[in-house]
């Protein structure tokens, strides 16, 4: 086995892609993606300019839409101006200063974080990555084994099911004074809806229509002078819809006993992330998104297919969300007694298509040969690190080594690189007041970080920046923890391979069971470098004992050192468990394996080079492919474990840098 360096790849035609708003997908699904049949808040998407995002489990926690606790009048105030201002967020988005080439110039490399390392010896070759999302697929591979699709949308048979009927019987008008009426938002105390044709059942559907779609309403039958009117109405104030929106106790006397608390379902979602995608489906049902749980968070960029599982939701309100809904298909539900887990599942199945390749079939085969027969580095990819100019493992450093006012400082100053508009004006706010307030009033939509800490300004003040830090989810905070132990890892694990190549050393770490342990001297001959792992940096871990991962103490902990024992460490870092070692220097595609790979031609760029599980339920064809056509397309096949990254399997592959900084720039020149 040879390692070598990263270099410098001359393209003909193309390199890794990034594209703005999916410049390869024809125009009719791109309106597909922006318009709604249940008119769908506007500004779900965020950015127009599509940063490329590989689809896959992020290991971490996953993002939180959750804001702070509110108890004082001005938080309230705030939460109501999020709502209301949502609705102008498009038009906010579609501001542009600069091209999303130029914006990008500002972004990181793979070497800036610390990815240098190839560990074959075949030559690279270009090929376009996710010129159209769909050329990117994933289905989660659950606990059992078992690869998730979407291949029956039938509800269960349910006698206790409320009819389909519940979802019809409210008029617009209707629906909008319950909503407003549940969230408080008029003056009025109740809502009565009269009862044109007065029969029991009409009023049972009614009733169930209400409770269905306002959890937290309850509903009663009175005479008004000769007319029957079913009347809503909170049953005990703010406290029963606070206790209903938490989903602690979600109208209990509702769900069948003999039933599981869980409505398990398999999600397909299209260029959306797994917390916009809970986001949007906890908008239409009216709940708060944390009743939801799964597996694994997946990006925005491409096809994917997860298990979700969501508390006391029915399968029939769930499958009314596919009559409503684009790019999103919900199927396969079943009742549980328990949610899910992050990280319960066996990692993901991949299914890539890279487009317009350079290289020859013997390249091609030589790279699918190192890949099935070596691996690759399984270093944390670049969406670890955010995409502008202030990277988030810089605030991770910060908050370890107690220096809060840069932790404010970096997250709300202005920076170069690609955002949103209405954060390029928050922050230039921030910069010439230094008023949290003022710059709050910027942003559209406040339960983004930046509006978030803004809000803890405001409330605590500035010289408590602890405090106005934790109104942030902890899942947020931990974000930046995780990406700056992702940072030196990759920093160590590159330091470790210049030093020593792809042999085992001693005083390397391997596991025996779940516990580390050192190579001895005469040990070394036992273990292979696919046994050899690198720990996250965090309390109590225990580290190799050679000098590489010493002198990577020295460059990139300067004063925060792994072995540090400081509160910061205690509270966010990974204690010495089984967590701490998933992270493995080269990753064999033996058991998780490369399932198969082809060459295809093609002619038009714009067609799709394989079906997805709604295209197969939908009963459309293969595609068939030619034996000569003005392209040609790599597509791969695999399987990876959790905390594995597929951008890292198709680097190696492909031998270049999978940044957005280089990809856009290599690609805007190939277009040009």
């Amino acid at each position: 086995m040879e390692m070598t360096e990263m270099t410098g790849v001359s393209l003909k035609r193309g390199a890794l892609v990034v594209e703005d708003n999916d410049s390869g997908v024809p125009a009719e699904e791109t309106k597909k993606q922006k318009l709604s049949e249940c008119n769908l808040t506007k500004g779900q998407d965020g950015l127009q300019n599509d940063f490329l995002s590989i689809s896959e489990d992020v290991p971490g926690p996953p993002d939180t839409v959750s804001a702070g606790k509110g108890g004082e009048n001005s938080e309230a105030q705030l939460e109501d101006e999020e709502e209301e201002e949502e609705d102008g967020l498009s038009e906010v988005c579609e501001e542009e200063s600069e091209s999303f080439a130029d914006m990008m110039k500002h972004g990181l490399t793979e070497a800036d974080v610390g990815i240098t390392k190839f560990v074959s010896s075949h030559q690279g070759f270009s090929g376009i990555l996710k010129e159209r999302y769909s050329d990117f697929v994933v289905h989660e591979i659950g606990k059992d084994g078992r690869i998730s699709h979407l291949n029956d949308l039938s509800i269960p048979v349910d006698e206790e099911d409320p009819s389909e009927d519940v979802f019809t019987v409210l008029t617009a008008e209707e629906k909008q004074r319950l909503e407003e009426l549940q969230l408080f938002k008029n003056k009025e105390t109740s809502v009565a809806i009269e009862v044109i044709e007065d029969t029991k059942e009409k009023r049972t559907v009614i009733h169930q229509a209400i409770k269905s779609l306002f959890p937290g309403l309850e509903t009663k039958t009175e005479d008004r002078e000769g007319k029957k009117y079913i009347v809503a109405y909170h049953a005990a104030g703010k406290k029963a819809l606070a206790k209903v929106r938490t989903a602690a106790d979600p109208r209990k006397h509702s769900w069948p006993k003999s039933r599981g608390s869980y409505c398990h379902f398999v999600l397909y979602k299209e260029n959306k992330d797994t917390m916009d995608a809970i986001n949007v489906l906890s908008r239409y049902l009216r709940v708060k998104p944390n009743i939801f749980s799964y597996m694994g968070t997946k990006d925005k960029r491409a096809i994917t297919v997860q298990e979700i599982a969501v508390l006391k939701i029915t399968a029939q309100r769930l499958a009314h969300l596919n009559k409503c809904l684009m790019n999103f298909k919900l199927g396969n539900f079943s009742y549980q007694k328990k949610p899910l887990k992050l990280g319960e599942l066996q990692g993901n199945h991949f299914t890539v298509v890279l487009r317009n390749i350079t290289g020859t079939d013997d390249q091609v085969q030589q790279a699918m040969n190192s890949l099935k027969e070596i691996g690759f580095i399984n270093y944390y990819g670049m969406q670890r690190f955010g995409t502008t100019a202030v990277p988030t493992y810089q605030v991770g450093r910060a908050i370890l080594q107690n220096s809060w006012t840069e932790v404010m400082d970096l997250i709300l100053k202005p920076r170069s690189g690609a955002e949103k508009g209405y954060l390029v004006k928050c922050r230039e706010e921030w910069a010439k007041t230094k008023d949290p307030t003022a710059a709050l009033r910027k942003l559209p939509v406040k339960r983004c970080v930046e509006g978030q800490l803004l809000r803890g300004l405001s409330k605590y003040g500035m010289k408590n920046i602890v405090s106005a830090f934790g109104i942030i989810p902890r899942n947020n905070r931990l974000m930046y923890i995780h990406s700056y132990q992702s940072y030196v890892w990759n920093n160590m694990v590159s330091k470790r391979i210049e030093d020593y190549g792809l042999k085992p050393v001693p005083g390397d770490l391997v596991l025996k069971g779940a516990t580390p342990t050192y190579i001895e001297e005469d040990d070394v001959n036992n273990y292979s470098i696919h046994d050899v792992v690198m720990p996250l940096p965090g309390f109590d871990v225990i580290y190799p004992k050679h000098k590489s991962y010493m002198h990577a103490e020295m460059v990139v902990l300067p004063e925060a050192g792994p072995h540090c024992r400081t509160p910061s460490w205690a509270t966010f870092a990974l204690p010495d468990t089984e967590q701490s070692w998933l992270a493995i220097v080269v990753v064999k595609l033996n058991g998780c394996k490369l399932h198969r790979s082809e060459v295809v031609a093609y002619d038009d760029p714009k067609i799709p080079l394989f079906n997805t599980d709604v295209d197969n339920l939908e009963g459309k064809p293969p595609p068939v492919f030619a034996s000569e056509g003005k392209y040609r397309a790599l597509k791969m096949d695999f399987s990876l474990p959790p905390s594995t990254y597929a951008t890292m399997a198709i680097r190696e592959v492909l031998k270049m840098d999978t940044s957005i900084k280089n990809q856009t720039q290599l690609n805007t020149t190939w277009l040009r």
